[in-house]
């Protein structure tokens, strides 16, 4: 099987859509499966083709390249793939479409980003209504619409986007596992055993709904507890947050590798306010660092969030809720631990290995 694979967003972007397509190119090169990916960036490595673009404005991570059409149609024409795999749906993802059309191949995407849903968040709800016409006329041309939770599969549906398959998102368990967990690193935050780590990681953005995350915070801090939350990631939120100088509250900026793994595992709650996943990788990624999770059961989120499980769910918006849930597992380290265990067992029941495989093997019965 030879595959081209279209993504708006790559490496070193820091998201879950790149995330993933590292995870797919991993598995092909294990697998001898022939790839070409054409994405944003400088990258040089083997099989990757890079093009220079603007930042898109909602959405900074997300360049928008407008690379000539013969340069990409020549490219492939000797590569000669039996397939093409779009990750994004915008101007990469068009030409990775006209091409697949214009050569009779077999074509497929994945829904990773739900940018119509983060249109009210930037001011601009009267083009939701277009945004899914477009997303239904994009998704159309798709022989499988692969769809990384249930919740984002029957929202597709109700929008009548067709040909959904749904593809969850795994965990590395050996990366984010709870062996990390660092003393010295905790006391960088926090002082003596009664302290707890609060954490978020994620962008620092409207759409991630941290302003309930942020009233929540000064509710705890009325109330007396002890404990620091740790902001973990950028965005243009970030600095409106920062002013607001709510004690307890550290901004971090974005951290990678080891630096990263160690903050999931030596934190003590994850937090989590976002009702628009589509998946929510960072969810996941606590579990298996051996965190409970309090957040919004909504979008992605209701995949893996199992309350009373593996964490606590709080009404989505409601930030006094979150608060009272954030409070109860702080304040109750059975409680605490014991939904640390579920989380953990959960986590691990989410191999990509099996999940690609699956992936792979649909995207082979096209063939």
């Amino acid at each position: 099987m030879r595959i081209a694979v279209f993504s708006d967003t790559y490496f070193p972007q820091v998201n879950g859509v790149s995330v993933i397509l590292g995870k797919m190119k991993d598995y092909m090169k294990q697998n001898d499966i022939e790839y070409l990916y054409f994405v944003p960036g400088d990258a040089a490595e083997p099989g990757v083709f890079t093009f220079g673009g603007a930042k898109f404005p909602l959405y900074p991570e997300l360049l928008i390249t407008m690379p000539g059409y013969h340069k990409i149609e020549k490219i492939l024409n000797e590569f000669r793939p039996d397939m093409v795999h779009l990750a994004t749906e915008f101007s990469l993802g068009w030409q990775g479409m006209k091409y697949a059309l214009r050569h009779d191949l077999p074509l497929t995407s994945t829904y990773h980003t739900n940018f119509v849903q983060y249109l009210r968040y930037y001011g601009m709800p009267f083009l939701e209504r277009p945004g899914w016409r477009y997303l239904r006329w994009f998704h159309n041309r798709c022989l499988v619409n692969f769809s990384p939770s249930v919740s984002t599969l029957r929202l597709l549906e109700e929008h009548g986007i067709p040909n959904l398959r749904h593809c969850p998102h795994g965990i590395d368990s050996e990366l984010f596992n709870p062996l990390y967990r660092s003393e010295e690193l905790r006391s960088r935050y926090v002082s003596g055993s009664e302290g707890i780590i609060l954490l978020y990681v994620g962008r620092i953005a409207p759409e991630k709904d941290l302003e309930v995350l942020m009233e929540a915070a000064g509710l705890l801090n009325r109330r007396g507890l002890e404990y620091k939350l740790l902001m973990v990631g950028d965005g243009p939120s970030r600095h409106k947050l920062e002013e607001l100088n709510i004690e307890n509250i550290l901004f971090l900026g974005y951290q990678r590798g080891q630096e990263l793994y160690d903050l999931y595992a030596s934190a003590d709650i994850f937090v989590f306010p976002s009702v628009t996943e589509t998946f929510g990788n960072v969810v996941l990624e606590a579990m298996a660092s051996g965190l409970p999770v309090v957040a919004a059961l909504a979008g992605g989120v209701e995949d893996n969030l199992l309350p009373g499980q593996n964490g606590l769910a709080f009404k989505p918006g409601d930030a006094f809720d979150m608060a009272g849930q954030i409070e109860l597992l702080m304040t109750r380290a059975e409680m605490r631990r014991t939904l640390a265990r579920g989380a953990l067992e959960h986590a691990r029941s989410r191999s990509w290995d099996e999940i690609l495989a699956d992936f792979y093997h649909v995207l082979g019965g096209l063939l």
